[in-house]
Parts: C-alpha cells; structure tokens; sequence
C-alpha cells in the first residue's frame, strides 16, 4: 500500500502511459535522468514482460493440472504440451488485447466482477463443502506454523514473500493507460490504491479460508502428484493475463514512442481501425514466449520468471520515488496528494521494495544443487547487463540519441493577447517559445 500511495501521487502529478521512466527524467539529476530514464524504461519493459509470461505460465500449468484430475491422474503433462497451452493463451491474450480500447474497458469491468465472485466463491463454499475431519482450528490456522525447506524458522518466513510480492504486484497497469482514461488525475491514483486495498483484503480471505480447511498435512499437500492445488483458480489467472499484456503493450508503446526500445519506429504505430498498439502487443507476446522456453531448462529455471516480474518492476518503482525527492526538481502536487506524509510514504516504500528485491533472490533450500538455484539474479541481471551495454554501446548507443521523453505533438492555444504555438509531448509536458506566457 505504501507503494501504491508513493506511485499514486507521481500518477496525479503527471497521469502519462510513459509514467515510471517519464517521472524519472522529469524529477532526476540533470547529470543524471537520461541513464536513469533508459534503465527504468527497460526494467519496466522487463518486469510488464516477465508478468505476462509468469500469468500465462501459471494459467497453462494450473489448466493441465485440472485436466490431470479430470482424467483421475491417468494424464501427466508434459513440458512440452504446457509449453503448448501456454503458447496458446499468450495468442488468445495478444488478441483480445489487441482490440479497441472501449471493448477492452468493458472486459476489464466484466473481469473485475468475475474475479470477485471466484474469490467469493471460495471464502465462502470451500468451508462449507469441506468435511469436518479437515478443518482445523483457530489456533492452528492462525498461529499454526511448518517449515519445510531447511531455512532458520524467521528467514522462512521472510522467503514465503515471494508469493504476496507477485500476486500483488502490478501497480503500473492503470498507469500505462493514462492517455485512454477520463480524469486520469483522480482515476488513476484512487484505481491503484483502490485495487491494492482489495486484494488485500480478499486474498486474506482467501488464506484464511484455506488454512481453515486444508487439514494439518502439509507434506501431502505439496507431495500431490497433482502439483497444482489451487488448479481450479485457472480461469481467474486467463482474466489477469489479459489485464497486464494490456498494460505491458501500452508501456511498450510509450517507451518505444521516446524511441528507447529496438525497432521503435515499428513497434509504436497504432492501428488505426482499433486505435490501439498492435505490433507492441505481438512483441510483448513474442518476447513472453521466448521467456517460456525457460521451462525446458527445468523447474528452477521457468521459475526465475515470476520472480524476475518483481524485481523488474520494483526498480522501475524506487527510481523515480526516489528521484522525487533526491534530485532537487520543484514537484507540484496533483489532486491526489499525501501532503507532509509523502516523504515518510517515500522512504518506507523504498526500503521495502529494496529489500523484497534481495530477498526473491534466494534459493528454496540453503544448499541448492544446480536444479534448485534460484536463477533469477541471472535472468534478471543478465537484463539489466545488456541495457546498459546497448546505452553506452559506440555510435548506436542509446547515450548518443536518447534524450528522454521526446514532444511530438503540436498544438495552437489561443491567450488573452496573440496565438502561441505550444509543443506538447504525449508523455504530458508543455514547452514553451521564449516570448510566449504560459
């Protein structure tokens, strides 16, 4: 929440699809914003992908798993036929994503109630239909506790993170729509703080009514030849796919607009039969697709990817949070605004995400062979390796053309005394002529 509420106020002061990477050029260091600007605009890019791939991953595995218990386990699935399924959602995403924005808005709200009512669904019928040898006390669900991989009982509990930090991690998606919603200063910080304290509260409900109803046998739970207890959940995973490949080509669309991302004098075109990024959303989708391929070099490594999502996404929050305040730029609030309690908001937040980025680095078990490495600060390291490669890189380097968020839209404004002509970037700046008045 504090995340959100740091995020929500950059997002009122200057609502912009480019958001993150624009914020950081906006309020960095001089000496400072265009290397800034570059690495936040890729890690971004990176953790939106990273996002899509493991939303996917996850819906494709929990998909076979259902298909697993239908056939009475007589069917396992192999890499390849989940490979295959995946390979499919990220199509049938990359379609409906690639629709006009107004439908998009109406699926997002259909989305929204579906997603609801699934969760209603299991805080309320899984008690219900559980038989009584399995439930558990209020004792044991609330202070309960099993260790199972080997770590100091408080380092096991720090490492269990991993999957809260995913789960609720996509702060950035009504930002990346800003320039396709209405009042997108008010709408947009009040969607991330509003969604945030949502899920919070139902995805509490969740575990709570989980741990009610799962028996005391936890072993057997993660020992099921099924892999996936919660398979029934997959259909609310295809709702999230398609909700952050959306995201994920509007972010790719802004950066490649500032001419960040490779190929993006193709990439940031717009259909002008749906109005919307086409060719960013089949590049999300081919580029979540090579991410897959990870699942060939096993467990561990296809793994990396859920991870990598938050990392991704937390460098490209603390930066620009952090450029607020560290880089000595007048800031005007926007109409959501935490006022004295922003800078406290600020530090919290970024310590916190600072953290959480070492911590989803480690491995499951303290000595982990080769198999059980938590290959994350490879995948996610070997990123941010070559962004900043391709940055200094001689002649074509981004160091020698990219200049940030670039205006490319012009516009005639009538004042009380002349007509001026006034250059506005879509990322949501105005540049004046010297004799002009604002």
């Amino acid at each position: 929440m504090f995340i959100g509420l740091a995020l929500g106020e950059l997002a009122s002061a200057a609502p912009t699809s480019g958001g993150l990477y624009f914020w950081t050029y906006k309020y960095a260091s001089p000496d400072w914003r265009n290397l800034l600007s570059w690495i936040v605009g890729y890690s971004n890019t990176m953790g939106n992908i990273a996002g899509v791939a493991s939303i996917e991953w996850g819906c494709a595995v929990q998909l076979m798993a259902a298909v697993s218990i239908g056939s009475n386990l007589t069917f396992t699935p192999t890499t390849g036929q989940i490979f295959g399924v995946y390979a499919a959602l990220l199509a049938l995403n990359g379609i409906v994503s690639s629709t006009a924005t107004r439908l998009i808005a109406r699926l997002q709200g259909l989305y929204i109630v579906l997603n609801v009512l699934l969760c209603l669904s299991i805080i309320i019928a899984l008690p219900a239909s559980t038989p009584a040898e399995f439930k558990n006390t209020a004792s044991y669900t609330f202070t309960g506790f099993v260790n199972l991989n080997g770590w100091s009982s408080g380092f096991a509990v720090v490492l269990s993170f991993l999957a809260p930090l995913w789960t609720i991690g996509g702060f950035d998606g009504p930002i990346h729509i800003s320039e396709e919603a209405s009042n997108a200063s008010t709408a947009i910080p009040w969607s991330i703080v509003s969604a945030i304290g949502i899920a919070s509260i139902l995805g509490w409900a969740i575990n709570v009514a989980l741990a009610f109803t799962m028996g005391t046998d936890v072993d057997s739970i993660m020992a099921s030849p099924i892999g996936q207890p919660m398979a029934a959940l997959w259909d609310q995973r295809f709702m999230m796919g398609t909700s952050i490949l959306t995201s994920c080509s509007r972010q790719t669309f802004a950066f490649s607009r500032d001419g960040g991302l490779p190929f993006s004098r193709y990439l940031y075109r717009i259909s002008p039969r749906t109005q919307t990024p086409i060719n960013c959303v089949w590049a999300s989708v081919f580029v979540s697709l090579l991410l897959g391929l990870l699942a060939f070099a096993g467990p561990s490594a296809i793994n990396a990817i859920f991870s990598l999502a938050v990392i991704g996404q937390y460098v490209a929050f603390s930066v620009p949070i952090a450029s607020r305040f560290l880089g000595g730029i007048a800031w005007r609030s926007g109409p959501f605004s935490l006022g004295k309690m922003g800078y406290p908001v600020a530090i919290v937040a970024v310590l916190w995400m600072m953290f959480s980025i070492i911590i989803v680095m480690f491995p499951t078990t303290p000595s982990p062979t080769a198999q059980g490495m938590n290959y994350t600060v490879v995948v996610g390291g070997g990123w941010i390796v070559l962004c900043i490669i391709y940055y200094y890189f001689p002649v074509y380097g981004g160091v020698h053309w990219f200049k940030g968020p670039m205006a490319n839209v012009e516009l005639e404004t009538e004042s009380l005394s002349k007509v001026e002509r006034v250059s506005v970037s879509l990322t949501g700046e105005k540049e004046f002529g010297e004799d002009s008045q604002e």
